[in-house]
């Protein structure tokens, strides 16, 4: 059997806004078994003015999304360029883009990530492999998730993998299919109440371990419908905003109150999600720093084994993973699970700009 060496990069920008993550990896494939290396890595801080244009762009019209899309472009392009010269990275088979949400509405048939235009490969003089969620979504999926392929590919050894990001999602094989879904949000509203006082982030949990629970808007969170659906299910900023935040500040309470509480709804509905209460239980993303909510989830499963990868893993993996759908796309293989999806069929998503 032959082996394929691939050397790429991967991009991604999340709905929790900390900036862009870039991944240099080497992927290498034999016999069918895939393994990685990820070589340099980074995320790139937004500044205050991008970070306000991301959050209000879910309000733009058509033009100001153009436009908004054009200079997020050249952003995005600046940043890969600078990541390629600081870390002298060269003979590269593709950069592997996401780009970044702006309107998620998959039931009316729209996803919209910018940063995804053809310029972007004679930006960078690159080829580029981008836009993954619209093709999905013509054909009738969800447009997300789209990491559980990786999932499956590449930490096959686990019985869940989560990632704890702008929303919590997860993936599981069962009856020789892969499974996987959004849950609930996560970081968009953590930080949305730590932004309040004054952070970023609550580091560790620290403030909301000083709250309690407000059992009655831990109730209400509870009874949303989105947690009545069964997958495929996934979830956009447009839940926040419109259902979730208003919801929350409903109540007159402490926002150490408001983030004890969200973090309990967020432990309660992943425990929730998993049809087997045991086994192992990969965490990633930003929210596997969050020591409280990990305390929170260990207690309603007491009998689940949580690995926490190192940083490396733990930062990088949505950017790994789109290195790995790019490499698909470019090998014309399938990239995005219908099973996952709801799409009509399996397929291999993406677009390739030539450099």
């Amino acid at each position: 059997m032959k082996e394929d060496h691939y050397n790429v990069i991967g991009v991604m920008s999340g709905t929790s806004l900390d900036g862009v993550d870039l991944a240099h990896i080497l992927f290498n494939v034999k016999n069918n078994k895939w393994t990685f290396e990820i070589i340099e890595n980074e995320t790139i801080a937004y500044n205050p003015t991008w970070i306000n244009s991301l959050k209000s762009a879910v309000d733009y019209s058509k033009e100001q999304l153009e436009k908004l899309n054009q200079d997020y472009t050249k952003l995005l392009a600046s940043i890969i360029t600078d990541f390629i010269k600081k870390h002298k990275i060269s003979t590269l088979d593709a950069v592997c883009s996401h780009g970044h949400t702006i309107l998620h509405q998959p039931q009316n048939g729209l996803t919209l990530q910018i940063g995804n235009l053809p310029e972007i490969a004679s930006l960078i003089h690159q080829t580029v492999v981008c836009d993954f969620r619209v093709q999905d979504v013509q054909l009738g999926g969800q447009g997300a998730p789209l990491v559980p392929i990786g999932d499956r590919i590449l930490f096959p050894e686990y019985d869940y993998c989560m990632n704890l990001g702008g929303f919590s999602n997860v993936s599981f094989e069962q009856n020789k299919q892969r499974i996987a879904f959004d849950i609930s949000p996560v970081n968009t509203v953590l930080n949305f109440y730590a932004n309040q006082l004054g952070f970023d982030y609550d580091n560790k949990g620290i403030i909301s371990k000083t709250g309690k629970i407000n059992e009655t808007l831990l109730k209400q969170l509870n009874a949303l419908n989105f947690y009545k659906k069964t997958f495929p299910k996934s979830l956009g900023f447009e839940f926040v905003k419109e259902i979730v935040l208003p919801l929350i500040e409903n109540f007159e309470i402490t926002i150490e109150d408001k983030l004890f509480t969200f973090t309990e709804h967020v432990a309660l509905q992943i425990a929730l999600a998993l049809p087997n209460k045991n086994g192992s239980l990969y965490i990633t993303g930003g929210g596997a720093y969050n020591d409280f909510l990990i305390e929170r989830i260990q207690s309603y499963l007491p009998e689940m084994k949580i690995i926490i990868p190192s940083t490396k893993i733990l930062e990088f993996k949505e950017a790994l993973i789109f290195a790995l759908l790019g490499v698909l796309k470019l090998r014309g293989e399938i990239n995005v699970l219908s099973s996952v999806t709801g799409a009509k069929m399996d397929h291999s998503s993406g677009i390739v700009y030539k450099k």
